[in-house]
């Protein structure tokens, strides 16, 4: 009996040490080379961030400016890439006539003079919107930005010509299979070389089109993140990847971050030879709200030396830091 238990035991350790050893970092490969960093709709105004809905005016709370920069305009990714970013991220909505909108809201109401659902609009309508009507730092008191974004709403044509050779993170707003299928025809236009500086992210089913129709884009989705992290969690350990992992982008909050087999080299370089590049979030709060890594304080919680991705609101002020 004593010594089966010793032989028990013998082979706990032995399979803890298996463990031990295919998740250090002390026999991982370090990833040279600096963060790329990711600018969330180029530079854009900043809100008050407490008890964020869906539907929340975000524009109608926003924070006393700090610029004159109206999100997802090309002024905004210009700026976004003169102050560091390696890569932008942009929303897009099919409008009626056969393009996409460059504009982050499902509703026109809140940011511009338009009324409705901006996918029921046409992009020759949006055109004459402005687009930095409806915002306000002092509760609709005064608007700074209003007649200055007149005509700035950008197609995603427009975007992909103006910057050939930079790269872009393009979120689906809708849950529509068919606006995926739609997006993935347009991207298959383009250039493999183009292509391959275009990551897509949204809903599952537009997502799975994308995934279907475009098989050489990276990828995200709520379905997929999920998937990824909670299969990584579970049996990451093994250095077996799930299958939610492969070709894609991976969003981590970065106090999730320290929980994955690995993290950050062996798990960053697992990622890697499948394909998937990864962006670390600011903190997950138990919303479906994600902040970014905005200010010194969380950029200082990264790694020594991270050299993967960064997920910022603050492009202005990170890629000083960052880089």
């Amino acid at each position: 009996m004593g010594r089966k238990l010793l032989y028990c035991a013998a082979a706990i350790a032995a399979a803890a040490a298996g463990i031990y050893l295919n998740n250090t970092n002390l026999l991982a490969e370090h990833r040279p080379g600096k963060p790329v960093l990711l600018a969330h709709r180029g530079i854009a105004q900043r809100f008050d961030e407490t008890d964020l809905k869906n539907d929340t005016c975000t524009a109608a709370r926003m924070l006393p400016p700090k610029h004159d920069y109206l999100e997802n305009s090309i002024r905004s990714m210009q700026a976004g890439f003169a102050a560091g970013a390696d890569m932008v991220e942009i929303d897009v909505h099919p409008t009626t006539d056969g393009q996409f909108a460059v504009f982050h809201d499902w509703t026109l109401d809140c940011r511009t003079d338009g009324h409705g659902v901006t996918r029921e609009h046409s992009m020759a309508d949006m055109k004459k919107l402005d687009l930095g009507y409806g915002y306000t730092a002092d509760g609709g008191k005064t608007f700074p930005f209003r007649g200055q974004g007149i005509g700035m709403m950008p197609t995603l044509a427009e975007v992909l010509t103006t910057f050939p050779d930079r790269r872009f993170l393009i979120n689906v707003k809708s849950r529509d299979p068919s606006e995926g299928e739609k997006l993935a025809a347009v991207l298959n236009g383009l250039p493999a070389a183009r292509r391959a500086n275009i990551t897509v992210y949204g809903g599952d089913e537009p997502i799975d089109a994308v995934r279907r129709l475009s098989p050489d884009i990276r990828t995200a989705s709520r379905k997929s993140l999920k998937g990824c992290l909670f299969g990584y969690i579970g049996y990451g350990w093994s250095g077996v990847l799930p299958d939610a992992c492969k070709h894609r982008m991976m969003l981590v909050p970065i106090n999730i971050a320290p929980w994955l087999w690995g993290w950050p080299d062996r798990f960053l370089n697992r990622m890697q030879d499948a394909g998937t590049e990864v962006f670390v979030l600011g903190p997950y709060r138990g919303s479906d709200f994600s902040s970014g890594i905005d200010d010194p304080t969380q950029l200082a919680r990264l790694p020594q030396d991270y050299a993967a991705g960064i997920w910022t609101n603050e492009i202005e002020a990170i890629g000083k830091l960052a880089k």
